[in-house]
């Protein structure tokens, strides 16, 4: 499946003008063939809005969410996206996807806050693996943080996930995690990470781009810059993701049995 993702802080504060953005960018990555576009962490609002969040926030079935799946239908392919959901008083970090036929497909909550600003706005998610089915391959979602602790992969693995989306907002000097966490993190776990991060300043955030698609071989099929907006595509391929879980050994030498005292 060719898949774009869309590097890009778009406007902080303005759902319309981000919508726009993405709307553009759905018309490009539909151009170029690809079954799916995926944007960053809180694209729909922006990443570093403080007080704003919580007047931003919309349920997972809001009006944004109509917005998007309007977006998705008229281009015709799958847009995955990061938001603030609310939930009754609740709020949370998230991020969903949405078909080419503007069906909900799958919403994730951020299970690993990172920082005071995250953990003063927002409540963890408790579910670990969220999936949806994808032109013929197992799709789940992750953001940003969650990536960087391995338990959350490998329980994607285990569970067949074969692409992970996970919207981002890396800062500096944190550029190592899309650099080297990323390519290791596909390899260990044999599938493909689509790893979509912000761009420059926002507020006291300096995000440092490097979006990047890795492959389950640990190779960077794609990788954006660190200074600009960019649309960047790159293919997950099911045929080479069996071939390379046919050849790795990583899932099927696992020794449970010894792992007990990680959870203890």
């Amino acid at each position: 499946m060719r898949t774009a993702l869309l590097q890009s802080s778009g406007r902080p504060g303005s759902v319309a003008e981000n919508l726009k953005v993405l709307d553009e960018a759905a018309g490009r990555a539909a151009g170029a063939g690809a079954g799916l576009l995926a944007a960053p962490e809180m694209f729909l609002t922006g990443y570093a809005i403080g007080g704003e969040i919580p007047h931003l926030a919309e349920p997972a079935d809001g009006d944004s969410a109509d917005a998007v799946a309007d977006i998705a239908t008229r281009h015709g392919l799958a847009i995955a996206y990061g938001y603030p959901e609310r939930d009754g008083d609740t709020v949370y970090n998230s991020a969903q996807i949405i078909s080419a036929e503007g069906a909900r497909l799958a919403n994730y909550r951020k299970t690993h806050l990172f920082g005071c600003f995250e953990r003063d706005h927002f409540t963890p998610g408790e579910r670990q693996v969220v999936q949806t089915e994808l032109n013929g391959l197992t799709v789940g979602l992750l953001i940003c943080y969650d990536v960087e602790f391995p338990e959350n992969v490998r329980a994607h693995a285990l569970a067949g996930t074969d692409l992970l989306i996970v919207p981002t907002a890396q800062m500096h000097p944190y550029q190592f995690v899309p650099e080297s966490m990323i390519p290791v993190r596909a390899f260990e776990n044999q599938m493909y990470v689509a790893y979509v991060n912000r761009v420059g300043q926002e507020g006291e955030f300096e995000f440092v781009g490097l979006t990047t698609l890795a492959g389950p071989d640990g190779v960077a099929r794609v990788r954006a810059g660190r200074a600009s907006a960019e649309l960047v595509f790159a293919d997950a391929d099911p045929a080479f993701l069996a071939a390379s879980r046919e050849a790795n050994p990583y899932l099927n030498d696992r020794r449970p049995g010894l792992y007990g005292s990680l959870t203890a």
